[in-house]
């Protein structure tokens, strides 16, 4: 089966209720909650009328800044890359490798965090209400820190 239209959920424009812990990998259980606004649209045509991925741009007014998310998926291996972009950073952040199972994505990528190397877990959840969740590991994902909720609404 192919994976191209796996994230078809959450194409269009979404109010984006994002829940995140205040300090990552301390402890902490001090959560933040701020809203976004996310437009998601399919990218890169082909002959055949598919489409390679999509561009997911967001605004987070409160926190003043913009951000976006390329997702290609690769149908030689079946596996969805993700990358993220913002202008706090200006900069691209390693991508997110992974694909969908049974309509739950998962996707593991790695980072530094506080100077430290993590290993980064994304899992998608479609639906009506999309559900994105990040979780970072220091021990190589022996232990997840969910530190990122994000749920979308229309």
């Amino acid at each position: 089966m192919s994976g191209f239209g796996d994230f078809d959920f959450l194409i269009g424009d979404w109010t984006v209720t994002n829940e995140r812990l205040r300090e990552r990998l301390v402890g902490s259980d001090d959560w933040e909650t701020f809203i976004a606004f996310s437009r998601v649209e399919k990218v890169m045509q082909a002959p055949d009328g598919t489409f390679g991925g999509n561009l997911d741009q967001m605004a987070v007014p409160e926190r003043g800044f913009t951000g976006m998310t390329l997702r290609l998926y690769n149908p030689g291996t079946g596996l969805w890359s993700i990358y993220w972009s913002d202008t706090k950073s200006f900069r691209l952040f390693p991508p997110m490798v992974g694909r969908f199972v049974d309509g739950r994505g998962v996707f593991y990528g790695d980072d530094v965090e506080g100077g430290v190397p993590v290993r980064v877990r994304f899992l998608w959840t479609g639906g009506e209400e999309p559900r994105w969740e990040q979780a970072m590991s220091r021990d190589d994902g022996g232990t997840w820190e969910v530190n990122w909720v994000m749920r979308f609404g229309r």
